[in-house]
């Protein structure tokens, strides 16, 4: 058995290799290298000397590079989603989805990067300047680490890889352990591409071992990490002096207010708090009903969860698939029966079947219920009864999380409160807070993160602005 590495654009092949087993299956659907601080360290060198080749490189070349990697992948779709499907258990419908969304994320970081620019500076503007010939531009800060997780093994490599390359950077990818062939086959499109700068990508498996010496090394100028708050945490207090982008957890909550359109809101509150079985940063783990509506709510929200098939990820009509491993199952049934065990009522049996949890709805839930206080991570929604906004929005901002929030209202003074007073990277009106788009500013305050991700965004992050005066 062996596994294919890349150092630069130089391809290796090494016999040792770790195997990936199929959340649903429990076969081998791949295999990956085990790479140790040395590779991670040759990673870096390598990337290090070929920063001067990739910032000479033409933006012209580097967009037609990103632009020939979005037309392979559509080329390719269906056999990246299977790829998807196979490593983490996404349902194939979603995992072409995220192949869509990802030839969407590279596009969108070409055209981006085309109109991306400086700017002049009136240097009189005060009594102590003086006419002069002042600008600043953006240059490129180097090489990027960009570390990745399993949900969306595709896509968030996308949303590192794209914005960084096409800025004139180098880049060591450090991909999730669960998905070690989805993230081969989307480097292998780059670095096989004739658009390619030389070198500019590499990438290396592994653990702690890997990620500390890619952290700590003093080669690269931004660490790009999506990931939990402990390990986001450890790189904040070792990267050093470097920038550093951390997407970490989040405890996403919304407001059902008696105006909604709560059928409307129960269907989007469902697909927001279960797709993906629950595996998203910013998944509906919190709703806060108004009294006056509650139980009609419920009911609705029940009836909604009820509609969604939990089965094989290679059906097109299923909705759910399996947790990612058994550890992820059994602590999600743990949520559950605590919850349960403090007087919630789960208005849908709990059910798991192996690695299958079957998607709960917890009523009757309280502020201080462990279920609602930390980030579950599974396909577990709450619903706490509220008596109006005002009682909503303390205890929507009471989490140490502030990714993204929502409310469902027809009241324009609920709307404006809610963009003004929920504190949270992003606010949705009317939808799920689950809601992303790829050309948007993503990321959250407090345990949330750091740094904004989204290919305009991304780009200013990974950037350096170099000032200019003329005299």
């Amino acid at each position: 058995m062996q596994a294919k590495i890349f150092f630069g654009s130089t391809e290796s092949t090494t016999q040792n290799v770790s195997e990936r087993k199929s959340p649903y299956s429990g076969e081998v659907v791949s295999t990956a290298p085990i790479c140790g601080a040395d590779d991670a360290i040759k990673a870096l060198k390598i990337a290090l000397s070929a920063t001067k080749s990739a910032k000479a490189s033409t933006l012209s070349q580097r967009c037609s590079w990103l632009l020939d990697v979005a037309q392979k992948l559509k080329e390719q779709k269906e056999e990246i989603a299977r790829t998807i499907t196979d490593e983490v258990g996404k349902p194939i419908a979603f995992a072409r989805v995220e192949v869509e969304r990802c030839i969407e994320t590279v596009t969108l970081s070409a055209e981006t990067m085309r109109t991306m620019h400086g700017e002049t500076i009136n240097t009189d503007a005060m009594a102590s300047g003086k006419k002069t010939l002042s600008f600043f531009r953006r240059e490129p800060v180097g090489v990027v680490v960009a570390i990745t997780p399993f949900n969306f093994p595709l896509n968030l490599v996308a949303h590192k890889l794209a914005p960084a390359l096409v800025a004139g950077n180098t880049v060591v990818l450090k991909p999730t352990p669960e998905a070690p062939l989805t993230s081969y086959k989307f480097a292998k499109l780059f670095i096989e591409s004739p658009y390619a700068v030389k070198d500019a990508l590499s990438v290396v498996y592994g653990d702690a071992e890997v990620g500390s010496a890619l952290i700590t090394s003093d080669i690269p100028r931004v660490i790009s990490f999506t990931g939990s708050v402990p390990v986001g945490n450890i790189i904040a207090k070792s990267a050093g002096i470097k920038k550093v982008g951390l997407e970490l957890g989040g405890n996403a909550a919304t407001f059902v207010e008696k105006s909604a359109d709560l059928a409307h809101a129960a269907a989007r509150c469902a697909l927001g708090a279960f797709v993906n079985s629950g595996q998203v940063c910013i998944s509906l783990q919190r709703v806060y009903v108004q009294s006056e509506v509650y139980d009609e709510f419920a009911t609705l929200m029940a009836e909604e969860t009820k509609k969604l098939k939990v089965g094989s990820p290679y059906e097109d009509d299923t909705f759910m698939g399996p947790l990612i491993d058994d550890e992820a199952a059994s602590r999600a049934m743990g949520w559950v029966e605590s919850a349960i065990e403090e007087g919630a009522v789960a208005l849908l049996p709990p059910h798991r079947e192996g690695r299958m949890f079957h998607p709960c709805v917890m009523a009757n839930v309280t502020d201080d219920m462990a279920i609602v206080c930390e980030e579950v991570f599974a396909p577990i929604v709450s619903l706490v009864k509220v008596e109006s906004f005002d009682d909503a929005i303390p205890r929507m901002n009471n989490s140490p999380y502030g990714l993204q929030f929502s409310v469902f209202t027809n009241d324009l003074s609920v709307m404006n409160r809610a963009i003004d007073e929920l504190n949270a990277g992003g606010i949705v009106i009317n939808d799920m807070p689950t809601l992303r788009f790829d050309i948007q500013p993503y990321g959250g305050v407090k345990l949330s993160g750091v740094g904004r991700e989204g290919p305009r965004f991304a780009i200013e992050e990974m950037t350096e602005i170099k000032s200019i005066v003329i005299c």
